[in-house]
């Protein structure tokens, strides 16, 4: 089973073991950031820093100048954390080392993007914006994230990509010192939450017959059990909105993402030599947000060479993807190996078993940068028992 560990370009520069000491876990490819969200992230064995701190969501290579002019959202350069060519520099490393390298490119998420472009961002339905989250229903960031896609997917090196918050993006979000756990949100609160009223949104709204006024406030009234208290995590969607304004309100952000989805990987294979392998990280349930974006199985499927599916902690969503792929795609199924992060590295090999028996055919690990020297060890380990 082919196995792949995350990286940032700053875990391999200036350190000059480091592609070798990925290689020496057992994986034969790396999905190397190309265009990431701002992040602080530890270096545990860097000979020249602890602690990257990336200030902004940036593409960590040179953007193509031309490509970009004249356009008012594009992708900003990363600072001192990953100055020039950071991606290229890396993947070369990598490749010498003799590993397979495949770009890593986050799409929807972007703080700063937010900040510098208040009238982009998701609104909420009580008028509240999320900076970080960029509407993908508007037609402005629709050309800026497919642009950017076609750009840093495609980087000198890469063989393949994969596509991260290629989708709506919502409440959920890692920000500093996050105090938004107060109260708990299930799945159902957290989607009413991130049901989007900005201007562009209201109008599609209206034109597929639902007064966006009149939403907007049955989401609030929606939501009031929820802040008191008397609404279980687990109470689904349709039970606090009602069928026909889940139905509705599902169906046209479904049809937003998968056609920004169909714009985002033709860009990509257009751009792209023969061969290219495109993979979008996914949830198989259509109303989830944020980096591994909700789909529809056999659309994304009929789109994408294949899926990422989150399965630390399980690996039930592998199942929807598995009843729908053909011969040749892939299913990876990406497990935490962070133990810091909530991952199980000692019980990698029984987790990537059950993953396979569920239909994953490669394994993602996240994220061999962060990972302990320990924890390496157990991903070292369990990958020669995999063979």
């Amino acid at each position: 089973m082919n196995s792949s560990a995350f990286l940032y370009p700053w875990d391999v520069l200036d350190d000059p073991d480091a592609a070798a000491r990925v290689a020496d876990l057992g994986v034969r490819q790396v999905t190397l950031a190309a265009a990431y969200h701002s992040t602080r992230a530890l270096t545990p064995r860097h000979p020249r820093h602890r602690i990257v701190t990336a200030a902004h969501a940036a593409v960590l290579y040179e953007p193509d100048e031309q490509r970009w002019a004249g356009r008012e959202l594009r992708p900003y350069a990363a600072g001192e954390w990953a100055p020039g060519d950071a991606f290229g520099r890396a993947a070369s490393a990598l490749a010498d080392a003799g590993l397979d390298v495949h770009s890593w490119v986050v799409l929807a998420h972007n703080s700063r993007l937010g900040a510098e472009h208040p009238g982009i961002r998701v609104v909420n339905a009580y008028g509240d914006p999320y900076p970080w989250a960029p509407c993908i229903a508007q037609p402005g960031v629709r050309a800026f994230l497919t642009a950017l896609a076609a750009e840093a997917a495609v980087r000198p090196g890469a063989h393949g990509a994969e596509l991260e918050s290629c989708g709506w993006y919502g409440l959920a979000h890692l920000h500093a010192h996050d105090k938004i756990a107060g109260v708990a949100l299930g799945d159902a609160a957290q989607y009413l939450m991130s049901l989007c009223f900005c201007a562009v949104c209201r109008e599609e709204y209206g034109r597929h017959g639902l007064e966006p006024r009149r939403l907007a406030a049955a989401v609030r009234t929606a939501l009031e059990p929820v802040w008191a208290g008397r609404t279980a995590p687990e109470t689904g969607i349709e039970k606090l909105l009602g069928a026909e304004l889940t139905a509705a309100t599902l169906d046209f952000r479904t049809r937003v993402a998968r056609t920004l989805q169909e714009e985002v990987v033709a860009a990509v294979r257009a751009a792209a030599p023969p061969g290219f392998q495109v993979l979008l990280h996914a949830d198989p349930a259509a109303y989830r947000c944020g980096a591994d974006t909700g789909v529809d199985p056999a659309h994304i499927l009929s789109v994408a060479d294949g899926v990422v599916v989150p399965c630390t902690g399980g690996a039930h969503r592998l199942k929807p993807f598995a009843d729908r792929a053909a011969d040749g795609m892939v299913l990876a199924a990406n497990l935490s190996v962070v133990s810091g992060l909530g991952g199980r590295p000692e019980t990698l090999a029984e987790d990537a078993r059950r993953a396979a028996e569920l239909g994953a055919n490669e394994l993602r690990l996240y994220h061999a940068g962060l990972a302990s020297d320990a924890d390496l060890r157990a991903v070292r380990h369990a990958l020669s028992r995999l063979g």
